[in-house]
């Protein structure tokens, strides 16, 4: 098969499109001919040697994210037939022809929808249904922020929350990102390209002074303090990302007085038990509302697997607004 590599750590121009062992689904397992996936940061974290891939998955081929057709099945695999249309998230190895996981990990694709808008589903709309309805637990009428609310994740968050009833509002670091959140559901937003000092004043305003009931953090960083400083008696913070920094300073004062909930979560590096939960949930909830076109994917642009150097290049202008779609080479 053909797949992007990772031959040495460094730039965009790094990455080699070659030939690529395909891999065998063993028990359970299926192989999935992949039509097209999408980018994320870790991704490009993986490249530079910051992130490498959890064990059992390809530690030289990159992609988070992937939708396919099955192509055939493992011994004892008995969920998928051949030709299946689905989707889902591996720890590695999705920017590729093929791809082998687990077949209770996938989810099958509505029929009206294309190969580039399942590809921009999984690792946005799994991440954002985790950390808002299974982590963090949101009610209906409850005020959400999202930080990064224009990127793919942030986009899927938004529009989770109007599905359930929460009034989201959200940062960007980018003005001319912010309409892209509007029409995705966000009552309001901020941009912050500077300094985190207008935030304060912003909730203040949303919340008439109570506070953000939930956060989801997808920046991390100096993010963290003023999400705390805004945050809710008994309010909920979520980490999800820490592009703008892993470390910061809190005042652990106003963690104990509001009896603040902060909880951190990751998607790659979960066991195979923990993946089929997250799978299954979204299922539940999240499939049929994307199947009526109540949650729609969002996609900046389009590359083909050749061009996986400009994909890249592209995510790292920061200026994506939604998901960056890896299409695979027709056969």
């Amino acid at each position: 098969m053909i797949a992007a590599v990772i031959p040495r750590f460094g730039p965009p121009d790094v990455l080699e499109v070659r030939e690529y062992p395909t891999p065998t689904p063993m028990a359970r397992e299926v192989l999935v001919r992949v039509h097209a996936s999408a980018l994320n940061r870790a991704d490009l974290l993986q490249r530079i040697g910051r992130y490498p891939a959890p064990p059992g998955w390809p530690g030289d081929v990159p992609g988070l994210e992937f939708a396919g057709e099955v192509a055939a099945t493992g011994s004892d695999a008995v969920r998928w037939r051949t030709g299946d249309r689905v989707f889902g998230l591996v720890g590695g190895g999705a920017h590729a022809e093929y791809v082998v996981v687990h077949e209770s990990t996938l989810v099958r694709i509505p029929d009206a929808m294309t190969w580039h808008q399942a590809a921009a589903i999984p690792e946005a709309f799994f991440t954002a249904h985790d950390a808002m309805i299974t982590q963090g637990a949101l009610r209906p009428g409850e005020r959400v922020l999202v930080h990064a609310v224009a990127s793919g994740v942030g986009l899927a968050a938004v529009q989770i929350a109007r599905a359930w009833g929460a009034h989201p509002y959200g940062t960007s670091r980018t003005a001319t990102k912010l309409p892209a959140a509007v029409a995705a559901g966000m009552i309001d937003g901020v941009a912050l390209p500077d300094s985190l000092d207008p935030l304060a004043a912003a909730i203040a305003r949303w919340t008439d002074g109570h506070g953000m009931d939930l956060t989801i953090d997808l920046v991390g960083g100096a993010y963290l303090p003023a999400s705390i400083a805004g945050a809710s008696l008994h309010g909920r913070l979520i980490l999800v990302g820490a592009v703008a920094g892993a470390r910061a300073e809190v005042d652990v004062r106003q963690i104990l007085s509001k009896r603040l909930t902060l909880r951190g979560t990751v998607m790659r590096a979960r066991t195979l038990e923990e993946r089929i939960i997250v799978a299954s949930a979204f299922e539940s909830d999240i499939l049929p509302r994307l199947a009526t076109g109540a949650l729609v994917p969002n996609i900046d642009s389009v590359f083909a697997l050749a061009a996986i150097v400009d994909a890249h290049t592209r995510l790292e202008t920061n200026e994506t607004v939604g998901k960056v779609i890896i299409e695979m080479p027709p056969r």
